[in-house]
């Protein structure tokens, strides 16, 4: 895959990471179904993630496990901040749950793409 378009499925996936976060969350907590809400939601976090991705340390590296380190502190601290800021709350089960869930999903696409990366350089000749 062309180098110059990593950077751009990256931001992608992290976004698609956090709207699957967002999503599961309200169904988990039979939260209404519409896009308005799902945004709602989502927001504070990708706010993070946007944040993360301004640092030189992801733009770099943007597929590389400490790139998503990064935007999954970015998104949990600036998330978890921006919530606690609108709602005036924050218990500690749901920051945890949040570490979590984003941790699995942000870090976790990353560690699939590097073996699925690391097997296709073996099989090369």
């Amino acid at each position: 895959m062309p180098r110059s378009r990593i950077p751009a499925l990256a931001l992608a996936a992290d976004l698609v990471a956090v709207v699957v976060f967002a999503a599961v969350g309200r169904v988990n907590h039979a939260e209404s179904g519409d896009l308005w809400g799902l945004l709602v939601t989502l927001a504070p976090f990708a706010v993070g993630v946007g944040a993360a991705w301004a640092t030189p340390v992801v733009r770099a590296d943007p597929s590389g496990l400490r790139a998503g380190a990064v935007v999954l502190a970015g998104a949990v601290v600036v998330g978890l901040a921006l919530r606690a800021g609108f709602t005036g709350r924050l218990p500690v089960s749901f920051a945890v749950v949040t570490a979590l869930s984003l941790a699995v999903l942000l870090l976790g696409w990353r560690a699939l793409s590097l073996v699925v990366a690391r097997r296709a350089a073996h099989r090369v000749p």
